[in-house]
């Protein structure tokens, strides 16, 4: 048997990257064109949304923060683009061309981490100058609690379209179970929580 070769801190990032990139993107499978982009939160949170926020985010921190720009045409983080037009797609944005985007953004990204040295120092262009110098390992770092932060928001929105939860496509990581014990179990969380409430000053 032939022992596990040692991890390295770059490919431990990169998996962790790229899980988190995956869930994110999956959770698009098989919704209607509405459904990938209505909004479930006050907030305006959607689905298609948080992927092309995401694409956006790799391509300014693992890319122009190191002098790599993608040369992706970005409009919506323009200095006169709208507020917030990164956080949702257009009409005219389909699900295929934001999809597409996110790929690319990994390509670039990925080449980015392969190339340099987790060490590297580069400045992030929309940051105050005083703090702008990030090295390669933190801007990693970064990206990745980013897009785990908004794969939380995509499981939670997919779960309100239409009941379908889970972490990625090869483990839903929660109890099994059929729609009558959830609905007991949420029953229980409910009582719970009104007791809780009822106890508290």
């Amino acid at each position: 048997m032939t022992a596990t070769p040692p991890s390295t801190p770059k490919a431990d990032l990169h998996r962790y990257l790229q899980s988190a990139r995956d869930a994110l993107l999956w959770k698009l499978d098989g919704l209607s064109e509405y459904d990938a982009r209505r909004p479930l939160t006050p907030s305006g949170t959607n689905l298609l949304g948080l992927v092309k926020h995401t694409a956006t985010i790799e391509l300014g921190y693992l890319g122009d923060t190191f002098g790599r720009p993608s040369g992706e045409p970005l409009p919506w983080v323009a200095e006169d683009a709208e507020v917030n037009a990164d956080m949702w797609a257009s009409a005219d944005q389909s699900r295929d061309f934001v999809v597409g985007l996110y790929h690319r953004a990994w390509a670039h990204a990925d080449a980015t981490i392969e190339a340099l040295p987790l060490d590297t120092v580069g400045k992030v262009p929309w940051w105050p100058s005083v703090k702008a110098e990030v090295t390669l390992h933190h801007a990693v770092v970064r990206v990745v609690a980013d897009t785990q932060r908004h794969a939380g928001h995509a499981d939670i929105l997919r779960e309100l379209i239409d009941g379908a939860v889970g972490m990625d496509r090869s483990n839903d990581n929660i109890p099994s179970g059929d729609a009558s014990w959830w609905e007991a179990y949420r029953g229980r969380l409910e009582r719970t929580a009104r007791e809780a409430g009822q106890q508290s000053p």
